[in-house]
């Protein structure tokens, strides 16, 4: 019986599966498909005009410029053009290309206040020519006089297109209160209300904000700008 138990057979062990090789790692993407992915929205061509305007060394824009100013300084100071030039700035500012919205061109000189030169006998510096600016900067100039030249209409906003050794160039945008398109815009008909009379010359555009004071500067410093400079005096910035 003891022989019967020895010669009987041993059990199989079990042998474990030799293990698989590991998966192949997937192929990696090229870098630009991942930039592409990780790039965000697509722009617009707002986008890509605000571009080539900021860089205005380039010789693109140089070039470009150089035209302009060739055929601006033949034109008159006040010119109405059909588009505005700088789509991407003149729709921020409220520019919609509907009926009773005007674009005007307007011209004008650089440099501070100048006056004549005293010839009578005293010291140069008491002549009072040098060293006297305006508070005014040249853009709100070329809103005012543009509002004197069109005084059936309101100048909403106004950009810089261009300037050379003697003269700066602005687009105004311009409105007409009494056109029953802008009557029926809820977004511009506030423009109709007696208080945005003569906008332009009162300081109430924003080169006239930006001028005054009340754009950059607020609280602690800025007590004598709000709610104007003649109410305190001249004695603000």
């Amino acid at each position: 019986m003891a022989e019967e138990v020895k010669s009987a057979p041993k059990k199989e062990r079990k042998v474990k599966a030799p293990a698989e090789a590991p998966a192949a790692a997937p192929a990696t993407a090229p870098a630009g498909a991942a930039e592409a992915k990780k790039g965000g929205p697509a722009k617009g061509m707002y986008h890509y005009i605000g571009e080539a305007w900021k860089d205005i060394d380039s010789d693109e824009m140089k070039h470009l410029m150089w035209q302009r100013m060739v055929d601006w300084r033949k034109e008159g100071t006040f010119v109405r053009v059909e588009r505005p030039l700088r789509l991407d700035k003149a729709r921020q500012l409220g520019y919609k290309a509907k009926q009773g919205i005007v674009i005007v061109r307007a011209k004008v000189r650089k440099g501070g206040l100048r006056k004549h030169r005293i010839r009578k006998g005293r010291k140069p510096k008491r002549k009072g020519i040098l060293k006297i600016t305006m508070k005014k900067n040249i853009q709100r100039i070329a809103e005012e006089r543009t509002s004197k030249k069109y005084p059936n209409l309101e100048v909403l906003a106004s950009y810089w297109v261009g300037e050379d050794g003697r003269h700066k160039w602005f687009e105004v945008i311009l409105v007409d209160v009494n056109h029953p398109v802008i009557k029926a815009d809820p977004r511009l008909n506030w423009i109709c209300s007696t208080k945005h009379t003569h906008r332009a010359i009162r300081g109430l555009t924003p080169a006239g904000k930006k001028g005054r004071g009340l754009v950059r500067t607020r609280g602690m410093g800025a007590e004598k700008v709000r709610p104007s400079l003649r109410a305190h005096k001249r004695m603000g910035t």
